[in-house]
């Protein structure tokens, strides 16, 4: 059956074509220390749940040792032919196909049976679906552009030393809020809120998730890591269990209270200060001041549509 092992696995394939693309570059001073990191990476990615939680750990650290060093990679020319890609419109498939692809996946399959067999585990039907339509996109644009057989992997390494270790930002993020979680630190963040707020009814709940949410994931840098903290905290025990809010509706608007977060921080460098840094932009918060509007605005319609959906009439 289909599940995250083998998510994970097709993940992998991705830091381990980089590292390999380093490891054949003999005329890059740093390749073995970038070949190190990207395939750690790879490992972590495809045998991290075989692998003892303390090697998993060491090879972490030794991750953030390499990042530290600095990986300092060779520049790479961009294997882009404008002059030879012919299709017009055409060229908007491979960006349309994966979200199309997750969507019927997800609608089409969604206890995992296909013809009557059970191939896919029904709890990650749409992490598989987004795996295939990442697959049928790569397949489309290499059918539309036709590059050179050795482009994908040229520039899957290009992007990839582009934004440079800030790539694992969200994964390590995440991890961070699971150990945070695990040691109570959502208890701790519930009870600071209600000795300052009362929340004694299902919209003062509401609000004090999702800014907390928001809040959180500002100082975290990644709602993956502030999800946790806030969900056991404050979201499960109140919001669901105390108000009876919908878990999807509760879980699903959280989270996206919490990305509001993330357009708001320098904190997500991935996302807010590598881009400013691609793009080569005399103001490096240049992203985030005009970001923050939309972000605030969407985090008040975040809290206006679970107090209005996601209690079932009980907001008061």
């Amino acid at each position: 059956m289909i599940g995250l092992d083998a998510l994970g696995i097709a993940a992998a394939a991705l830091p381990a074509t980089v590292a390999i693309h380093h490891a054949l570059d003999r005329a890059e001073a740093t390749r073995w220390r970038n070949v190190g990191f990207w395939g750690v990476f790879a490992i972590l990615l495809g045998a991290g749940p075989w692998l003892p939680d303390l090697l998993n750990g060491c090879l972490v650290l030794a991750m953030v040792g390499l990042a530290t060093w600095g990986l300092r990679p060779s520049l790479v020319v961009s294997s882009d032919r404008p002059s030879s890609v012919r299709g017009g419109s055409w060229l908007f498939a491979p960006a349309l196909a994966l979200p199309a692809v997750t969507l019927a996946g997800t609608l089409l399959v969604p206890d995992g049976r296909i013809a009557g067999v059970a191939l896919i585990d029904p709890k990650q039907v749409s992490l598989v679906a987004l795996a295939l339509g990442a697959l049928v996109a790569l397949l489309l644009a290499i059918r539309l552009t036709r590059p050179p057989a050795t482009a994908p992997a040229a520039e899957s390494r290009r992007l990839s030393d582009a934004v440079g270790w800030a790539m694992i930002l969200p994964q390590m993020l995440a991890a961070l809020g699971g150990v945070f979680a695990m040691a109570g630190v959502g208890k701790v963040v519930a009870d600071g809120v209600t000795s300052v707020i009362a929340l004694d009814t299902p919209l003062t709940a509401t609000i004090a998730y999702c800014v907390g949410m928001a809040l959180f994931t500002m100082v975290m840098g990644n709602a993956f890591a502030a999800f946790p903290i806030m969900t056991a905290g404050i979201g499960l025990p109140i919001v669901i269990h105390r108000f009876g809010g919908d878990p999807a509706a509760v879980a699903a608007l959280g989270m996206l209270s919490g990305f509001c977060g993330t357009l708001m921080t320098p904190m997500a460098a991935n996302f807010n200060i590598v881009p400013a840094a691609i793009l080569e932009l005399r103001d490096r918060f240049g992203v985030i001041r005009v970001q923050w509007p939309t972000a605030l605005l969407l985090l008040v319609f975040n809290i206006a549509v679970l107090a209005a959906c996601g209690f079932s009439g009980r907001i008061s």
